[in-house]
């Protein structure tokens, strides 16, 4: 299949990642180190890193579940500061937990033909299991690697790889 892959880092945000945040994933900081090295594998053999960073305005009706998070503009809805992207990588803004709903990422990923999304992040249950499944249900490839990926638990990881694994035909890569 002809196309080329693309590191996407879901959420990785000062709202989710640093003190401070209101809806703070603690295990987020831990995997930060694992995906510093994937990005900076991409850098170097040349696929693009792409950002998917929550950012909501104020009368967000998410916000009746979760309370108001990563408010567009702010503090809370930048990437954190060791994995700022470099000049020329796109970050682009979501609304939802889906990387792909109502976003520039889908006409993004086919003007780059890309085929093949190494997916890295917070949450695996949310927003990382929800893009992939977006993904795939357009024919992308997906890969997951669970070393970079991060929920509120440990179980919830494990639970939700499996889903993406057996029903998602996703590849999580040890």
């Amino acid at each position: 299949m002809a196309g080329k892959r693309a590191l996407i880092v879901i959420d990785m945000i000062n709202e989710f990642v640093c003190e401070g945040g209101v809806l703070v994933v603690p295990a987020a900081r831990d995997i930060v180190p694992c995906i510093k090295r994937e990005i900076e594998k991409a850098r170097v053999e040349g696929y693009p890193v792409i950002y998917l960073a929550d950012n909501h305005s104020e009368d967000d009706p998410e916000f009746e579940q979760f309370g108001p998070h990563a408010l567009e503009g702010t503090w809370g809805s930048r990437v954190i500061e060791e994995l700022a992207p470099k000049e020329g990588e796109r970050i682009i803004p979501k609304k939802r937990f889906s990387g792909f709903y109502q976003t520039e990422l889908d006409p993004y990923l086919k003007e780059l033909d890309v085929n093949t999304l190494i997916l890295t992040g917070a949450l695996t249950n949310i927003c990382v299991y929800f893009t992939a499944a977006d993904a795939r249900n357009r024919g992308l490839r997906v890969i997951v690697k669970p070393d970079c990926i991060a929920s509120l638990s440990k179980e919830t990881d494990k639970t939700f790889l499996a889903q993406m694994k057996t029903v998602l035909g996703v590849e999580i890569l040890i």
